[in-house]
């Protein structure tokens, strides 16, 4: 199987150019591709796993990949697809994020000796002279074309801006620049970016001439991949100090049913073959898929030792209602009233719940335990002697637990 079929039969691949030429280039390892990062926060997250998943299958194939880094996008937001406008960021805050997830594409990516590269656009957005812009690139965009894009189509009712207009231009005008100086001949994109793509390889060809070429291929899921990254909690990260090894595992392992075979197939490394014979697994056969999505997927981002002992963590829970290395809470001497708290309190202490009327509504439910036994008095309290020493498993829901200590 070549290196392009195994991407389409992944179900990686959606949209294409010119499908002729670029099975050429990915087959061939003759691809210089780039897939942009935005750099937001501190650390990468679980939706950015189908782009670096991608990036590593296309350098073990011998093609050379580019993270570009949107840097200069960055300083003006990025309000695409949004009801408000991202925050801008100081220069100093870029620089410090680019470091961070260079650091962590290095668990997928090999850097070394000119085999990938990291970029940032600010190195030639932010030196751009505005009329030079006007004359040199604006005439190659047509302003009803653009109109037509579907990120804009949702925008338009609610008032597009000037600066959301731009987006286009500068993302296109990215790969314009990486196709000068670095040879970038193919771009990777979710399909929400589509319409940008296509104007950065018509950029490419209008002002290269008919014989410049470059290609443009979308992953099917990365919309829906960007949403994995999101949980009723926040983002899941790949940064241990913001995840934990444990809670990223345990992740994974809470998939939804009908969605854990298509995550294996597109983002672990197994082989097709070993994947298809899961297809047609059931009930319990599923939870044992989950277990693999999960040691995988930890294994790749936290190493196998913090895999296997997530693993070995989320067995125990579920076993005996104990585990030693899943997420704890620590409780302060503030928390409690004449040596005791009281579970409502605690279950807002531990961070399971966001506020008191929650919890409440958590108990009554039938949906909290302690130690693996069901609490339903919401009058409940716990003296903190049993809070010291090994704690408690506080359980709310099947997927959600903390172990609780006393200071």
């Amino acid at each position: 199987m070549t290196v392009f079929d195994e991407l389409k039969e992944r179900g990686l691949l959606a949209q294409l150019t010119d499908e002729e030429e670029i099975k050429e280039l990915i087959n061939n390892g003759k691809a210089t591709f780039y897939i942009g990062f935005d750099p937001t926060a501190d650390s990468l997250h679980v939706g950015h796993f189908m782009a670096l998943c991608l990036m590593k299958r296309m350098q073990m194939a011998g093609n050379k990949p580019i993270a570009l880094i949107g840097g200069g996008t960055a300083m003006i937001g990025d309000p695409s697809g949004r009801s408000d406008m991202r925050s801008m960021m100081t220069k100093e805050q870029i620089q410090h994020n680019c470091d961070c997830f260079k650091e962590q594409m290095s668990k997928f990516i090999d850097f070394s000796d000119g085999k990938a590269m990291m970029v940032n656009n600010a190195d030639w957005l932010l030196d751009l002279n505005y009329v030079e812009v006007l004359r040199d690139i604006g005439p190659h965009f047509s302003v009803n074309r653009m109109l037509t894009a579907e990120c804009y189509k949702q925008r338009m009712e609610k008032g597009l801006s000037f600066l959301e207009f731009n987006y286009m231009i500068m993302q296109s005008y990215d790969f314009y620049e990486l196709y000068r100086k670095y040879g970038c001949n193919m771009q990777f994109g979710g399909d929400d970016q589509w319409s940008n793509m296509l104007g950065g390889t018509e950029l490419i060809r209008r002002k290269l001439g008919k014989d410049a070429y470059a290609m443009t291929i979308t992953l099917l899921l990365n919309s829906e991949g960007k949403k994995m990254g999101k949980t009723q909690k926040g983002a899941v990260w790949l940064d241990p100090n913001k995840t934990s090894p444990f809670e990223f595992y345990q992740y994974w392992r809470n998939v939804a049913d009908a969605d854990v075979l298509k995550c294996i197939r597109m983002l672990t490394f197994l082989p097709l073959d070993e994947i298809k014979k899961m297809d047609g697994w059931e009930g319990s056969q599923l939870n044992e898929a989950k277990e693999i999505l999960a040691f995988e997927l930890t294994k790749m981002v936290h190493g196998e030792e913090e895999a296997t002992k997530a693993q070995q963590s989320a067995r125990a829970l579920f076993s005996s209602g104990n585990a030693a290395d899943m997420p704890t809470a620590e409780l302060a001497d503030a928390d409690f009233t004449e040596g005791e708290i009281d579970i409502l309190t605690m279950l807002v202490k531990s961070g399971l719940v966001p506020s008191k009327s929650e919890a409440r509504r958590a108990v009554e439910q039938g949906g909290v335990s302690v130690d693996g036994e069901k609490v339903t008095d919401i009058k409940a309290t716990f003296a903190k002697d049993a809070l010291t020493g090994e704690g408690i498993v506080l359980k709310r829901g099947k997927k959600n637990f903390r172990k609780v200590l006393a200071q």
